[in-house]
């Protein structure tokens, strides 16, 4: 194993070592449960394939792509040496979410795209060796407990308990403030929970997350609607000296077309709350499991289609397929969910679209009609723009049918609160860097302020918002 001592030497040693993949379980087995699909490194094979880092002098290109900043050649040359209690704690430097973001980043995009090994070597398994080290060390010593600066007698209401709250209220608490999160559904994590299905994350890294949290002294009131239960104005009568708005952009898009009402017919939000958390876990109007009949379409190109359709093929679904109305060129998802859901047996028909959908006597789909399309020029987005094809039209069978064309914000917030500036049916308008918004002493960060986005850029501004907080609740002294 080349020595990673020295970041300059062994190059051509680090260039010779090939890629090893981390472990996944075979498809045939995980399509039959919920259980985690990715088996990762283990300590030999975690050496092996830090020490292809090429220790890029810094910046490197794949801190600077990390949304947190990550120093991931410092992480990397840890653990060819085999300190992996070190390398988590850089992570831990500047995330507090490596085994979390470890498991549902897209570093295809972000760390492992800026790579300089690049398409020819392929760049190192960043992602699962941030991963491996970060369970290795809660394995071994537990989730580390941070320093607490002493308490300032300041407290501040963190409205929503996903990425971005969590984040934030870690932050806050290190900086010796009171926190609690409001939380409206039965626990917290927000899409960590209730979002993303537990093949990629399980739901009891985040329980856990959520009692370390609570020992740190971060208190939890759930089942707790800011802005129908209780309003923001409400919380500064309470006493909060500051309020972080982190309720993301949980709304289900909506598709107009004849027969979307239909029985059978299911948002992807809905569909997935049913399916994948723990009952227990799961508010009581949606513990009824979803009835999925043998055939199931599945509508959208982007990641939570990809969850819908492995998903369905885990409630035993025999035939699984989505329908997208551009190619795979212009897909907003990962390429690698893509994949898992093929290898799982899923497939894709492109460049079509649903017209209507049609029910039997009972008021229960069971065809659906589409019709082909072509692509014309690029629209805002920058993806070229779908045009029917008109006499294209034909007609599929189905049972089931799972709508996953993206999220809104949820506009109560806005509505309940005076004085706080929104804009495109809800988001929070914030300041980019401090998440200040046009309410005194009220911060936002999160898919509230930009929309649908990662998990990793919404924990950055529960972080950003975090720092700024502090500083605001500083100058009330």
């Amino acid at each position: 194993m080349p020595d990673n001592g020295n970041p300059t030497a062994g190059v051509k040693d680090r260039l010779r070592i090939p890629h090893t993949p981390y472990a996944e379980r075979e498809p045939e087995a995980r399509v039959h449960d919920f259980q985690d699909i990715v088996l990762g490194y283990d300590i030999e094979t975690a050496r092996r394939e830090a020490s292809r880092c090429l220790q890029c002098p810094q910046p490197s290109g794949c801190a600077a792509a990390c949304p947190l900043g990550n120093d991931i050649p410092a992480a990397m040359w840890l653990i060819a040496q085999g300190d992996f209690i070190g390398a988590a704690n850089i992570y831990r430097q500047t995330s507090i979410f490596p085994e979390i973001c470890g498991r549902v980043c897209p570093q295809e995009r972000l760390c492992e795209g800026s790579c300089v090994l690049g398409k020819r070597l392929g760049p190192p398994s960043l992602g699962k060796l941030e991963m491996f080290v970060a369970d290795y060390q809660r394995a071994v010593e537990g989730w580390p407990k941070p320093t607490l600066a002493p308490a300032t007698g300041k407290r501040v209401a963190i409205v929503g308990g996903g990425p971005a709250g969590l984040a934030a209220a870690e932050s806050l608490t290190r900086f010796g403030h009171g926190v609690t999160v409001y939380e409206a559904a039965p626990y917290p994590g927000g899409l960590l929970m209730y979002g993303i299905p537990s093949f990629k994350l399980p739901k009891s890294l985040i329980v856990e997350k959520v009692e370390y949290l609570a020992g740190l002294g971060i208190e939890f009131a759930c089942n707790t609607r800011v802005g129908r239960d209780i309003t923001v104005d409400s919380l500064f009568e309470q006493g909060y000296h500051a309020v972080f708005l982190g309720v993301g952009a949980n709304i289900d898009a909506k598709l107009k077309a004849p027969g979307v009402d239909l029985a059978g017919i299911y948002q992807s939000g809905e569909y997935l709350l049913r399916t994948n958390p723990p009952r227990e876990l799961v508010p009581d109007r949606f513990r009824e499991p979803p009835q999925v009949g043998k055939r199931v379409a599945v509508i959208g190109g982007g990641d939570t289609a990809m969850d819908c359709l492995r998903t369905s093929l885990r409630m035993g679904a025999e035939e699984v397929t989505c329908y997208y109305r551009r190619t795979e060129a212009e897909m907003p998802g990962s390429k690698k969910e893509r994949v898992h859901a093929m290898e799982e047996g899923a497939r894709v028909e492109y460049l079509v679209a649903p017209v209507r959908f049609i029910g039997d006597e009972d008021g229960h789909v069971c065809a659906m009609e589409l019709q082909r399309m072509g692509l014309g020029e690029p629209d805002q987005s920058g993806r070229r723009r779908p045009v029917p094809i008109k006499g294209s039209e034909f007609t599929v069978p189905v049972d089931t049918v799972v709508l996953a064309l993206g999220y809104w914000p949820d506009e109560t917030i806005g509505q309940t609160t005076p004085d706080l500036k929104t804009h495109d049916y809800g988001l929070i308008d914030a300041e980019t860097q401090t998440g200040q918004t046009s309410r005194p002493g009220v911060f936002a960060g999160g898919d509230a302020v930009t929309g649908p986005d990662l998990v990793v850029t919404a924990v950055v501004a529960g972080l950003h918002a975090a720092q700024a907080i502090h500083e605001y609740l500083a100058a009330l002294n």
